[in-house]
C-alpha cells in the first residue's frame, strides 16, 4: 500500500462534499470529466485504477443511453464486479451529452470518440485513459484548495463505501460485497471503523453474568 493511499481519508461531512464535488466540476475545462469519474468511484465503489479503465461500451449503449448493469473484472482482485449505475445514470447522461459538446468544440482531441469513459485531454493521448496520478493530483489539488491535505483519488471510493455503511445500518457485509474484500475485518480496517466496531461490540456485553 503506497503512502498515498494510506494517507487517503474519507469526506463524511455532506457540506464539505458538495463543496469538493462543485469545485471539482467548476476547475479547469475538464472539470465535467472529473466530477464525474468521482461521482463513478463514489457509487460503485470501484478502485481508481477500475473507474479509469472503464470503457463507453460498458457504460452506454448505442444511443447513449446508460445501460442499467455493467460488468468488469477488478484488476487488482481478478474477481467479477457487478456495477448497478442507475443511482449515477443522470450524471453519466450530462456527461455524455458534455463530451459531444466539447469534442463539436475541439475536434481535434475527440473526447467522444474515444473507447474509453475518462480519455485523456492531452491532443495525442485520448486513445488512452486519464492517468491515475493525474487524477490523483487533480483531487488533491482542490482538497487543498478548501485546506484538507488527506484527498486523493482514492477518496471516492472511500466516501462512497461510508455513505452505504452508515445508510444501511452498518451493514458491514453488504459494504465489504461492494468493495470486493475478502473479509468483513478488511473491511472495517479499510474504513477505519475497525476500533469503533469493537467498542460497540464490547458496549453491548453484560459483564456481570456469563
Amino acid at each position: 500500500m503506497t503512502k498515498k493511499h494510506k494517507d487517503t481519508r474519507p469526506i463524511t461531512d455532506t457540506i464539505f462534499l458538495n463543496k469538493f464535488l462543485n469545485k471539482l466540476k467548476s476547475e479547469g475545462e475538464m472539470g465535467e470529466r472529473n466530477y464525474t469519474i468521482f461521482q463513478v468511484g463514489k457509487v460503485t465503489c470501484l478502485r481508481v485504477s477500475d473507474v479509469l479503465a472503464l470503457k463507453k461500451s460498458q457504460v452506454f449503449d448505442t444511443g447513449g443511453r446508460v445501460k442499467k448493469d455493467a460488468y468488469i473484472v477488478d484488476k487488482k482482485t481478478k474477481k467479477q464486479n457487478h456495477l448497478y449505475l442507475a443511482p449515477v445514470r443522470d450524471i453519466l447522461e450530462d456527461y455524455y451529452v458534455w463530451l459531444q459538446n466539447y469534442e463539436t468544440k475541439h475536434p481535434y482531441k475527440k473526447l467522444a470518440s474515444s473507447e474509453w469513459l475518462f480519455p485523456s485531454s492531452r491532443r495525442l493521448g485520448f486513445n488512452k485513459p486519464i492517468r491515475e496520478n493525474t487524477y490523483y493530483r487533480i483531487c488533491h489539488q482542490v482538497g487543498l484548495e478548501l485546506g484538507v491535505d488527506w484527498i486523493g483519488s482514492h477518496t471516492m471510493r472511500k466516501t462512497g463505501a461510508v455513505m452505504i455503511y452508515e445508510q444501511t445500518g452498518h451493514n458491514i457485509g453488504f459494504v465489504e460485497h461492494l468493495l470486493n474484500h475478502s473479509s468483513e475485518a478488511m473491511t472495517l480496517r479499510y474504513l477505519g471503523f475497525e476500533e469503533e466496531r469493537k467498542e460497540e461490540l464490547l458496549d453491548q456485553i453484560n459483564f456481570n453474568k456469563i
